[in-house]
């Protein structure tokens, strides 16, 4: 088996900052993750799996959080919501669910895509390229429900498929790339943890543990890698977190609040990380 990997999955800004907020606490704690063998980032994950992998420290990203950097103005109606649960929801089998959601994505009125990309190039800072390090980015084909780990090899700017990986559906449009069209990675699962077969030890941060629809939650995720043989960490949200986070994933007030309960709850959980990744 390969060494380490580390899985960063999705969660809007507020999922986003937590997930800094863990990230700071570990490397705080002794325990350093960026220098995993691969980093696989699914829509916020990619985001800072990106410039995690590109050299930007963990410190930096959670301070960028407590001072409310870099805010995501995104107006979500009740009437989104609706279409999205209803797509989402609509059929018990994960391949027709996410079918669904990709039609409905497709037909439904949005922005331009120079919105989506002009977004998060804001959010990946100064970072354009990608990273010699091994970076995966995940996103799923629109029109057949696939999902892509995108990677330095696959032809799509950097941009491009943290752009594709970020782009939720019915909110933003899906993003063409390498003549397709993408929605979020984490249209099918929020942390794409199965990604991560084959290496020996993993740590998954994962800011929202199962995705709308019949699909695999990040818990079965986990459990199915380490009856393969792999030792893995999978952090989630705790309870003095989930009230931090709140119920609104973009609500940006609540990132700092988000960020530092990341921090404690990392500091809490170095040890048993540290036991996974160094063992």
């Amino acid at each position: 088996m390969a060494d380490t990997a580390l899985v960063l999955g999705g969660g809007g800004a507020v999922g986003g900052a937590w997930m800094a907020g863990v990230l700071a606490g570990l490397a705080e704690a002794g325990v350093e993750l960026s220098g995993a063998d691969v980093v696989i980032g699914t829509s916020a994950g990619a985001v800072f799996g990106s410039r995690l992998a590109s050299g930007v420290s963990s410190a930096e990203l959670y301070q960028g959080q407590l001072a409310g950097a870099d805010p995501v103005d995104v107006t979500v109606t009740l009437g989104q919501t609706a279409r999205f649960l209803w797509a989402a929801l609509g059929s018990r089998n994960p391949r027709r669910s996410v079918e669904r959601l990709g039609r409905a994505a497709l037909a439904a009125r949005t922005g331009p895509q120079s919105e989506v990309l002009d977004t998060v190039g804001t959010l990946l800072g100064g970072v354009r390229h990608w990273p010699e390090r091994e970076l995966r980015i995940t996103a799923v084909d629109a029109r057949t429900g696939t999902l892509e780990a995108f990677d330095r090899t696959s032809g799509v700017t950097l941009l491009e498929a943290v752009a594709a990986s970020c782009a939720v559906p019915l909110i933003w449009p899906p993003v063409t790339a390498g003549g397709r069209r993408w929605m979020d990675g984490g249209s099918r699962s929020t942390s794409n943890i199965q990604l991560a077969r084959g290496h020996r030890r993993v740590v998954a941060i994962s800011p929202i543990p199962r995705a709308v629809g019949p699909h695999p939650s990040a818990p079965r995720q986990a459990a199915e890698l380490a009856a393969e043989g792999a030792r893995i960490s999978l952090l989630t949200p705790d309870r003095t977190a989930r009230r931090a986070m709140g119920r609104n994933m973009i609500d940006n007030s609540r990132r700092p609040a988000a960020a530092r309960a990341g921090h404690a709850q990392a500091i809490a959980l170095a040890e048993s990380v540290a036991e996974v990744w160094y063992g």
